[in-house]
């Protein structure tokens, strides 16, 4: 089960979507990041979650700001590509949010994907997740054929769409790797929505698991990926990525 840094995870008094919190994340052993994209005035991809900078009364939409205003801590898809690789390569799964004003999914996304590319390759777009709604994936899918698309959506839809079985049906046919629901909605009635999923080589996920208790239960339940704000609950049931060291409280203790 992939284990997503949501928004990094940052630690108490660390900004969250920012670099320190996104290190933290992968020195402290998971598995993925989560962040939120948005697109500059000059279309740069930059990581923020509500994408406004600025105090009250004076905040100013990102998307009419040139990569060169924003201010020095935030960063840009192309510069967390080339830190975080290099002080821990990019096996890494990264799941991103396109938002921003509605200019379309594939603008966002061609710039995303020419980045991660850039980067590090296929390699690198192998490893990202583009979430976004069935439409606009179903869309998408011509424009790449190798990045995994996530369909972000509620138990609601699923049952509006002619329930598991058919969703999932739909979900296939469009290219789509991923059905991701909020946690409160995967339950024991809906856990045989991941074998239907399965199936038909689809995964599962699960946003906002909060609790040990919540995520180990997800594990239960055979999800695929979850994503959590607590870097410590999060790592000690999904495991630690590869690569990474056990902190001092995981370690086995020394021969006498």
């Amino acid at each position: 089960m992939i284990g997503f840094a949501h928004r990094g995870s940052p630690a108490p008094h660390q900004r969250e979507n920012a670099m320190p919190a996104f290190r933290r994340a992968l020195a402290g052993g998971a598995g993925g990041l989560e962040s939120d994209v948005w697109l500059t005035a000059d279309g740069v991809p930059v990581l923020h979650h509500d994408g406004a900078l600025g105090p009250p009364g004076r905040r100013r939409p990102i998307a009419t700001l040139a990569a060169r205003q924003l201010p020095g801590w935030l960063p840009t898809l192309a510069a967390f590509y080339h830190e975080l690789g290099a002080s821990f390569g990019l096996s890494f799964e990264l799941s991103l949010d396109l938002k921003g004003p509605d200019t379309g999914f594939a603008p966002k996304a061609d710039s995303v994907i020419a980045v991660a590319r850039a980067a590090g390759g296929s390699a690198a777009v192998g490893h990202l997740w583009l979430c976004g709604h069935l439409t606009q994936l179903a869309d998408y899918r011509a424009h790449d054929p190798d990045v995994r698309l996530v369909n972000s959506a509620s138990l609601e839809a699923v049952r509006a769409g002619g329930g598991p079985e058919a969703y999932a049906e739909r979900l296939r046919a469009a290219g789509i790797a991923a059905l991701n629901l909020r946690t409160r909605e995967w339950t024991p009635r809906t856990a045989g929505i991941v074998a239907v999923l399965h199936e038909r080589g689809l995964a599962a996920f699960g946003w906002d698991a909060q609790r040990t208790a919540t995520l180990r239960r997800l594990a239960g339940y055979r999800l695929d990926a979850v994503y959590s704000d607590h870097l410590d609950r999060l790592v000690r049931v999904t495991g630690r990525r590869p690569g990474t060291p056990p902190t001092d409280d995981a370690r086995p203790p020394s021969p006498a």
